[in-house]
């Protein structure tokens, strides 16, 4: 069997830091294979021995002759949320163009609970899970948590204001950092287990946005308030806001979710994985304040 690590996405930032930690735990750099629609992106990789393969999830074909000779493949989720059903066909694309190639592992990025998921985009990572069992191959389910980096999308903005508005009322999230969940999905990757397993990977807390709030305060030395608001009032302020309609859907289907305590599970699985405990987001937010507080 083939002990090669292919990972998709390569040139992203989950991928990246797949990459890195794989290195990091000792995978020779000849036994991973980094996949990519533009392959110049990656010319580092290539220059430190990583083979760089093309891989396009619109061309199954070519995914296809990417993946042969393949011991493991890593199929990061795409980011095509166009409510089109681009992102589902890509992912079927991959999985089966993985199978014709004959991976002896599949592994994929997913999310907690997809059966019983809010999010507009939870239907796409459960129709790819049970198209991943359906080969029969082993496989690795990562179901990711929510990552601590997407707090960069509301905290600049409530901290200019100093209001946070947010339709989370009652809710909890266990944010957890992508670079944790990418030293987890890596410690998983590199051993030559052939046991099909499911991993939740989240923080180790479950916190309020109001208790996020005053993290960030602590953190900034700027006063901000949660806001609490409806549905269709966020709606009618990220319209005002220029916000593209679709991405306005899985905005407030993501606040619908963390209201559902569906955001709100921890696990200590990548704690298991990783030998350490996840990044509290208290210290992320104190790491990371130049990013959300300029």
């Amino acid at each position: 069997m083939s002990d090669t690590i292919f990972i998709t996405g390569a040139s992203g930032q989950l991928g990246q830091l797949v990459i890195k930690h794989l290195l990091a735990r000792g995978v020779a750099p000849n036994r991973i294979i980094a996949g990519t629609r533009s392959a110049e992106k990656l010319a580092d990789l290539a220059a430190a021995g990583i083979e760089v393969r093309k891989a396009d999830f619109e061309d199954p074909r070519g995914l296809t002759e990417a993946f042969k000779g393949v011991g493991t493949a890593l199929i990061i989720s795409t980011d095509a949320l166009d409510g089109a059903g681009t992102r589902l066909k890509q992912h079927r694309n991959a999985v089966s163009s993985a199978a014709a190639a004959g991976i002896r592992r599949l592994a994929y990025t997913s999310l907690p609970n997809p059966d019983s998921s809010l999010l507009t985009f939870a239907p796409d990572h459960l129709e790819t899970e049970r198209a991943i069992k359906a080969t029969g191959l082993p496989h690795v389910i990562f179901r990711n948590g929510w990552y601590q980096e997407n707090l960069l999308r509301s905290l600049p903005d409530a901290l200019k204001s100093g209001q946070w508005h947010s339709a989370t009322k009652g809710g909890r999230t266990s944010y957890v950092g992508r670079e944790d969940i990418a030293e987890a999905i890596a410690a998983a990757l590199a051993t030559s287990t052939s046991d099909s397993r499911t991993y939740t990977l989240t923080g180790s807390e479950a916190l309020s946005n109001e208790e996020i709030a005053d993290l960030a305060r602590q953190a900034t030395g700027k006063p901000l308030a949660v806001v609490h608001v409806t549905d269709e009032q966020l709606v009618t302020g990220l319209e005002a806001a220029g916000v593209p309609g679709t991405f306005i859907s899985v905005l407030v289907s993501a606040e619908a979710e963390v209201r559902a305590g569906n955001l709100s599970i921890v696990t200590d699985h990548l704690e298991s994985l990783t030998g350490r405990s996840p990044k509290r987001l208290a210290d992320y937010l104190q790491e990371a304040k130049a990013s959300y507080a300029a």
